[in-house]
C-alpha cells in the first residue's frame, strides 16, 4: 500500500521528520542537500523515485530565505528525477504574514512563495495553522490546511482543571481561533485589544474585553515572535486579577529577545508545537513546553498517500 511513498526531508528541522518517519513507519529517503563553499545550495537525489509519491518536509522557518530555496530545488531536482507526485509539508509558513497588502507601495510576499512553489513543481501543500486561511487560495494545486487544535486542547483537557480557565485572544485578529479553542474546552473568551505601529513589531494594549479576574488564562495565538505582545497581554491580564497565565501557540517562532520577554513576565508555562526547531538557549528556558506534531502529520502523510479524508485530524 505504501510502496511507492517515499518521505524526504531539507536541513529546516531534521528531528521532526525523523520523529514523522517512525510515527509513519517509512524510514526517510536518501538524499544529499548542502551549500558549497560559494553559498550555493545543491541536492542530489541518491535513490529511485521515478513514479513514487513523493513528501517533503521542510519548515520555512529561520534562515527562511536558505529553507525556502533549499525546498525549491529539491521540488525541482524530484521533477527532474520522474518523481509521479510532489507534496510538499510545510509546518511552518514562512512569510505567512506578509498576505496582503495593508499599506502603499509593498509586496504579498505569501503570494509570490506559493506561485514558486508552483512553478517550480509541487503538486500539494500540506501546512500547519496558516496565519490567515486566505493564503490557501494563493495556491493554484490542492492545499490541506491542517490544525493543531486538536493536540492543544486535548492537552489542556488532561493537565488544566477547565472550572476556572479563561481562553484568551492576544487581539481582535485571532479570536476566531481563540473561540474555536475555548468552544472545545467549553471555557469563556476574553479578548485583547492591540493597537500596532509601524513595522517592528511594536504595539500597545489597550484593554482586555472579558471578565478574567481570579481565572487562569490560557492566550492562544498562531505564532509568536518577539514575544512582545504576548508579554504585553500577559502583564494587562495580571493588572485585570487573573490568577495565573499560560500562553500557546502553533509556532514558536522565538526571536529577537523573545525568550528573556517570555522568563521576566507572568506567563507560567509557553505550550508551542515542534513545527520549528528550538535552539539549546530556548531548550533550556524551563517556560517552554513543546507539544509533538510528529504523529498527525504521519497519519496525515499516509492517508493523503491512499486518498483518504483527513476529516478524523480534526476531532
Amino acid at each position: 500500500m505504501y510502496s511507492r511513498l517515499k518521505i524526504f526531508t531539507g536541513n529546516a528541522n531534521k528531528k521532526l521528520a525523523e520523529d514523522i518517519s517512525r510515527f509513519a513507519g517509512i524510514p526517510l529517503a536518501d538524499a544529499d542537500i548542502f551549500k558549497f563553499s560559494n553559498d550555493n545550495s545543491f541536492v542530489k537525489i541518491k535513490e529511485n523515485v521515478r513514479g513514487a509519491d513523493v513528501f517533503i518536509i521542510q519548515p520555512t522557518c529561520y534562515p527562511v530565505n536558505d529553507n525556502i530555496m533549499e525546498l525549491l530545488i529539491m521540488i525541482d531536482a524530484l521533477k527532474r528525477s520522474s518523481a509521479q507526485k510532489i507534496n510538499c509539508v510545510i509546518p511552518y509558513f514562512g512569510y505567512a504574514r506578509s498576505d496582503k497588502k495593508d499599506q502603499p507601495r509593498v509586496p504579498i510576499t505569501a503570494k509570490l512563495i506559493a506561485d514558486l512553489l508552483t512553478t517550480a513543481g509541487a503538486d500539494r501543500i500540506i501546512a500547519i495553522d496558516l496565519h490567515s486561511e486566505q493564503i490557501q487560495g494563493f495556491f493554484n494545486i490542492p492545499v490541506d490546511h491542517l490544525s493543531t487544535l486538536p493536540i492543544f486542547s486535548r492537552y489542556f483537557e488532561e493537565h488544566f482543571d477547565l472550572s476556572n480557565v479563561v481562553v484568551v485572544s492576544p487581539d481582535t485578529g485571532g479570536t476566531n481561533r481563540a473561540r474555536k479553542l475555548a468552544n472545545r474546552l467549553n471555557c469563556p473568551l476574553a479578548i485583547g485589544d492591540k493597537r500596532r505601529t509601524g513595522n517592528n513589531d511594536q504595539s500597545n494594549i489597550q484593554n482586555i474585553i472579558g471578565d478574567v479576574k481570579g481565572k487562569n488564562a490560557i492566550l492562544f495565538d498562531d505564532i509568536i515572535d518577539t514575544g512582545g505582545t504576548v508579554c504585553k497581554v500577559a502583564e494587562a491580564l495580571v493588572d485585570k486579577g487573573a490568577k495565573k497565565v499560560f500562553a500557546a501557540c502553533a509556532h514558536g517562532i522565538l526571536s529577537g529577545e523573545a525568550i528573556d520577554r517570555i522568563r521576566n513576565s507572568p506567563i507560567e508555562k509557553l505550550f508551542i508545537t515542534d513545527s520549528i526547531p528550538l535552539t539549546e538557549e530556548k531548550r533550556m528556558c524551563d517556560k517552554i513546553v513543546q507539544l509533538s506534531i510528529a504523529e498527525f502529520t504521519a497519519l496525515a502523510i499516509k492517508k493523503i498517500h491512499i486518498n483518504e479524508s483527513l476529516s478524523i485530524l480534526f476531532r
